[in-house]
């Protein structure tokens, strides 16, 4: 009996594209995270001018024919409507929720970032091989 393998091995390799949206969701992820505990930082004044430029991009992004861009445009949208009600000095019950919030989009934003980048990472090895 022959030791020839007539089935070829599994290649097993992560697509390009993938690999692509891996890093980009990565990237933007840590940056998002990055902006939104920026603009939470802000003073109360730049903060509800901040927020609502920062609503106003989401809106745009949110009207686009690319699904993954509104939900994008959504999460932009939302980080800025929270940063406006964390910002405003005449809604004192709401200020703290929202600022919280704020806080666990961050976080939640850091974790997908530094998840996916691992993934994009794991992929880069698989494919070197």
């Amino acid at each position: 009996m022959s030791d020839y393998n007539y089935y070829p091995e599994k290649v097993d390799y992560v697509p390009r594209d993938v690999l692509a949206k891996q890093g980009i969701r990565g990237v933007g992820g840590i940056i998002g995270s990055i902006a939104i505990q920026v603009l939470a930082a802000l003073p109360s004044i730049v903060g509800l001018i901040g927020g609502a430029v920062v609503g106003v991009l989401g809106i745009g992004a949110l009207v686009s024919k690319d699904p993954t861009d509104r939900k994008v445009g959504l999460v932009v949208t939302a980080a800025g409507a929270l940063t406006m009600l964390a910002k405003m000095p005449f809604i004192p019950f709401i200020r703290p929720l929202a600022g919280s919030l704020l806080g666990i989009g961050a976080l939640g934003l850091l974790a997908m970032g530094i998840w996916n980048g691992l993934k994009f990472i794991r992929g880069l090895i698989k494919n070197r091989r």
